[in-house]
């Protein structure tokens, strides 16, 4: 079985998304760069830690947040964020409307949905995407690593990947990476 891996781009000073963020505004004020290691002009080290997550990806968790913030027009398309991977999105309230294939929607919490999504990617990763997401299951031990793309900005305010912990959680690291965009941490959660 593969593991469940929180994979997020995250500023120095902790935050996922600037303030402010929206659908027109995804990345929030001032964190346009977040993301700068996963565009096409990155470099061949970027692009090598890119390769590696893509190829371990066999389903993806996401809030209803991020999802809502990305899908469709404008965002995914007809897709998920890897294209095709199983995405499962927790909500309270599961859509009215039809999406792609691409997508379920869950309403049990987190421990189904890790568990739904295990199921579908076999021997592959099941990777987190949102805050809220990982902060739920963290402290549940749900968790088996935590890759970090830290990215040289200060954000000050927005969403803080980590701010809703209230226990304490070792790590040892298990990687590190500088690359002229990132530098790219690997940590595994010590049971």
């Amino acid at each position: 079985m593969g593991r469940t891996i929180c994979d997020m781009s995250v500023s120095l000073d902790g935050y996922v998304t600037g303030p402010n963020d929206s659908r027109e505004n995804p990345f929030g004020d001032g964190a346009d760069g977040l993301h700068a290691w996963l565009r096409p002009t990155a470099s061949d080290e970027d692009r090598a830690v890119l390769e590696s997550v893509i190829g371990s990806v066999g389903a993806i968790i996401m809030g209803r947040t991020s999802f809502e913030k990305n899908e469709g027009d404008g965002g995914w398309g007809d897709v998920g964020p890897m294209g095709d991977v199983p995405v499962f999105v927790l909500t309270h309230h599961p859509p009215d409307r039809p999406y792609p294939a691409v997508f379920t929607f869950v309403s049990d919490g987190v421990p189904d949905a890790i568990g739904r999504a295990r199921q579908v990617a076999g021997d592959r990763d099941v990777h987190l995407f949102g805050a809220t997401v990982t902060q739920q299951a963290l402290p549940l031990g749900l968790v088996d690593e935590l890759h970090l793309h830290v990215m040289p900005v200060l954000l000050g305010a927005g969403t803080p990947l980590f701010g809703a912990l209230d226990a304490a959680i070792p790590l040892e690291r298990v990687g590190a990476q500088l690359t002229p965009a990132a530098t790219h941490l690997q940590y595994r959660v010590v049971r």
